[in-house]
């Protein structure tokens, strides 16, 4: 269990902290919710380490570092409404529900959605809906969200996505071609008027179905 937690610390001072991490509740958040829990279990030793680990399916969990600055860059409060495209292991659901009023995660793999919900079920949230479907282009409901949270990559993104922010809501995406893509936050200020922020390089898995760009034919 000292290991354990010397991981966990180690992570966030080297990790977390040089990835300009440094609200307190996130620190604090990453101390409560235990990552181990979240991983595949013959990969628990890899857990707390700066890297991508692979749940399966073509998935995987991201970067530590990268978990935590989305969680920050997002200035979560207890009013928000959040919809997460892609649920993996639950991890991100996890910390994200720890901050917001509610989050809608939607996975397409049945066997990550129902991995997520065993995993999820030992928190016991009750602000979280799981749902299993293909939000890669948008997801179809009648609300619009406060947040929305991109797990995988897409080389264009969706318009949809946008048009599903509430005035003021904030997108967080990872857009582009690898190996060299862009996360980027896009702030909804107006109906028709977005603030885009380019926050960080990064290379993370395509969601699946994710849009392509139109390409010539000869």
């Amino acid at each position: 269990m000292q290991n354990l937690e010397q991981a966990r610390f180690n992570m966030i001072e080297q990790q977390i902290r040089p990835c300009e991490v440094l609200e307190g509740r996130i620190l604090e958040l990453l101390k409560q919710v235990r990552r181990e829990n979240f991983v595949p279990k013959d990969m628990k030793g890899l857990a707390f380490a700066d890297m991508e680990i692979p749940l399966g399916y073509g998935a995987y969990m991201w970067q530590p570092k990268l978990e935590a600055r989305t969680v920050q860059e997002l200035h979560l409060t207890r009013s928000d409404q959040v919809l997460e495209v892609g649920t993996g292991s639950g991890y991100l659901t996890a910390l994200l529900s720890a901050l917001a009023g509610h989050v809608t995660s939607v996975e397409i793999v049945p066997q990550l959605s129902a991995m997520a919900r065993q995993n999820l079920a030992a928190i016991q949230c009750d602000n979280i809906t799981l749902e299993i479907g293909d939000a890669s282009h948008g997801w179809v409901n009648s609300e619009n969200y406060d947040v929305i949270v991109l797990t995988g990559s897409t080389p264009v993104l969706p318009e949809e996505f946008q048009k599903s922010l509430k005035i003021g809501g904030r997108l967080f995406a990872i857009v582009g071609d690898a190996p060299v893509m862009e996360a980027k936050l896009i702030t909804r200020v107006a109906p028709d008027i977005y603030h885009t922020v380019n926050i960080m390089e990064s290379c993370v898995a395509p969601l699946q179905n994710a849009q392509q760009p139109k390409r010539f034919v000869f």
